[in-house]
């Protein structure tokens, strides 16, 4: 079997879900702090935040039990991982394991990126007033 063949095998599986659309623009955006908004897109698993920094925005130092990874699609933000303080641009990701200190501030331009959190973090399932069911379209 070729590595084509066992990528696009078909599992036995049955879906307990069904597939859906998202128009992300079209999601309630909860903004967190003044020019950090959140556009949240919530899986039985994970949860994919869409996020916009305006310039001179920050995001405290913070932890949490999920494990994350960000990545940067347009601007620039400075990323601080436990004390390692890097500027990010597109293209650039960050993999944080649970529990790992970071924060993040944009300067003078905005920025968009996407958080990927595994399991769902839970502050944001919360902040998006729901508990485990999905959010509707």
């Amino acid at each position: 079997m070729t590595d084509r063949d066992t990528y696009f095998a078909t599992d036995t599986g049955a879906a307990a879900d069904e597939a859906r659309f998202v128009d992300v623009a079209g999601i309630a955006p909860i903004e967190i702090v003044p020019g950090l908004v959140f556009r949240p897109v919530l899986g039985e698993r994970l949860l994919v935040n869409f996020v916009r920094f305006e310039p001179h925005t920050d995001a405290p130092v913070h932890t949490h039990d999920e494990e994350q990874v960000v990545v940067v699609l347009e601007g620039e933000i400075e990323f601080d991982v436990a004390g390692d303080v890097r500027t990010l641009g597109p293209g650039e990701a960050i993999h944080l394991p649970p529990h790992v200190p970071h924060g993040a501030r944009t300067l003078d331009s905005s920025c968009s990126e996407m958080d990927i959190f595994s399991p769902p973090r839970r502050a944001l399932v919360d902040l998006m007033g729901t508990a485990t069911e999905s959010p509707a379209e």
